[in-house]
């Protein structure tokens, strides 16, 4: 069994006089969360198109789940799920009644069906609401609900573009739960997101492609180290020693702070001068309630990376 629920060489897609794809390469390890990033037209959703066998690439070879997307269509397509950015579901049926057609769908005996939908609308807080109509469930509900129906069939593999677009914060964070949920159960994610505070809190890597090509890949701390630009922090308990502070951050780094009441912020370069920083802080007992260093927001990465607005992440 091959270590990577997703694989891709040399993907290439052209629709007539448009590349969507040049080359893409990616990989994913079994059990893990890609987060798939780039601005509008990058090509994110062509990429996904393909490694779902909705679409063949022009050149290239790809693998889901140990399988060729192009000569194992089949073999593929029973071993993943697709949870696009709007919800799928049959708004006259109950949520039981959904999940319980898609396992028909997926040839599940009907007794076995009707068990999945259970332990589903249990693992995703809808029991009470899975014998209601699903018209009358809430945004947060629905994406709730066409999440667990693309997991009736136990995918090895899943693929989520734009899963949390339109939510509140609050539904944000419940989805991001379940999002957890499928990677502890060893299910392969592949995530495009609007939303870069998502890929940070839930990618384990993160490849960012721009004009149908990759132009960064790593972790999110890889990404925002290779920007640069991290920042000491400094909260002083009394605002009266922000002179004391500001000299000993001064001949570490030989520069000036800002500082905004009892808080003082400097860039710098060395990591080093952040822990000789905190020790003579230490050492002169000047006595603070935070001391952190900051590395960029993948935002700010994503804008250095790309030359695009973070908004413009969307498919």
């Amino acid at each position: 069994m091959s270590r990577y629920g997703i694989e891709a060489e040399g993907l290439s897609r052209r629709f007539g006089r448009t590349t969507a794809l040049d080359g893409v390469g990616l990989s994913v390890e079994r059990g893990r969360v890609l987060g798939l990033l780039g601005p509008n037209g990058a090509g994110k959703t062509t990429a996904i198109r393909i490694l779902a066998t909705l679409v063949r690439p022009d050149g290239g070879r790809a693998s889901v789940a140990g399988f060729d997307v192009v000569r194992q269509q089949g073999e593929v397509r029973r071993r993943i799920a697709l949870s696009g950015q709007h919800t799928s579901v049959d708004e006259e049926l109950t949520g039981r009644a959904n999940l319980i057609m898609i396992g028909r769908l997926l040839d599940l005996p009907r007794q076995q069906a009707v068990v999945r939908a259970g332990e589903l609308l249990d693992r995703f807080g809808l029991a009470e609401a899975g014998d209601r109509p699903a018209a009358g469930y809430s945004g947060g509900m629905r994406r709730r609900l066409d999440l667990a129906a693309s997991l009736v069939g136990r995918p090895e593999v899943i693929f989520l573009d734009e899963p949390s677009v339109g939510l509140d914060p609050g539904k944000r964070d419940d989805l991001w739960q379940l999002i957890r949920g499928l990677r502890a159960d060893g299910v392969t994610v592949l995530l495009t997101t609007q939303y870069l505070e998502e890929a940070d809190a839930l990618a384990d890597e993160i490849t960012v492609i721009d004009h149908g090509r990759v132009i960064a890949e790593g972790t999110p701390d890889d990404l925002k180290a290779r920007v640069g630009g991290r920042t000491v922090e400094v909260r002083l308990v009394d605002p009266a020693t922000v002179d004391q502070a500001a000299k000993i951050i001064a001949a570490v780094t030989r520069q000036r702070p800002e500082h905004t009441g009892r808080q003082l912020r400097l860039p710098i370069t060395d990591d080093a001068e952040f822990f000789e920083i905190a020790a003579r802080l230490r050492d002169e007992s000047v006595a603070v309630t935070e001391l952190a260093l900051r590395l960029p927001s993948l935002d700010e990465a994503f804008h250095a990376l790309t030359n695009a607005t973070p908004t413009e992440a969307a498919s």
